[in-house]
């Protein structure tokens, strides 16, 4: 329904009010398509608040949106910052288990809103937050409010994570 209704929208061009529209429009847009309406860091702004489960999880469509969206933030390497992190938005969810490792915590709070993850992605975080180099600091130092924060992410802790958590 959303691809028939890109359609639509674009029969005449790219509307010049593309922000305006639902988000999850976007995902079935192209940088190039959106790129006279706005930078690609806008698009993917937005693409980063749009459902992407709209698109299958490992689908060709969804795996191109984050290679683009790597290639426009100009990310060297798999360390992503904290900005960079705020741009993807959801998009992290499909970032691997390199990346969760070389950006430490920047990407945490983000993941936490992820619907599920990958073996090696869950292995990334577990291997972040068991480091304690992160802004949240060792499980142990851990309060009510950081595991609020993170409470997306308590499905993948493992029992050496668990029991550092003070009480």
């Amino acid at each position: 329904q959303l691809s028939c209704l890109v359609k639509m929208v674009t029969l005449h061009g790219i509307p010049k009010d593309l922000d305006s529209y639902p988000k999850d429009l976007l995902l079935f847009l192209s940088p190039s398509d959106y790129a006279a309406t706005g930078s690609c860091r806008q698009y993917f702004a937005n693409i980063g608040k749009a459902n992407l489960d709209v698109l299958q999880r490992e689908s060709s469509q969804r795996k191109q949106l984050l290679l683009e969206a790597l290639a426009c933030l100009k990310i060297p390497g798999t360390q992503v910052n904290e900005e960079n992190a705020e741009i993807l938005g959801r998009l992290v969810c499909d970032l691997g288990g390199e990346y969760i490792k070389s950006s430490g915590g920047n990407l945490l709070k983000r993941l936490s809103q992820c619907e599920s993850f990958l073996p090696d992605q869950e292995e990334a975080v577990r291997s972040v937050i068991s480091s304690g180099n992160t802004t949240f600091g060792p499980p142990a130092a851990w309060s009510a409010f950081t595991l609020n924060e993170l409470s997306g992410l308590i499905p993948v802790f493992d029992h050496s994570i668990l029991q550092k958590i003070p009480k």
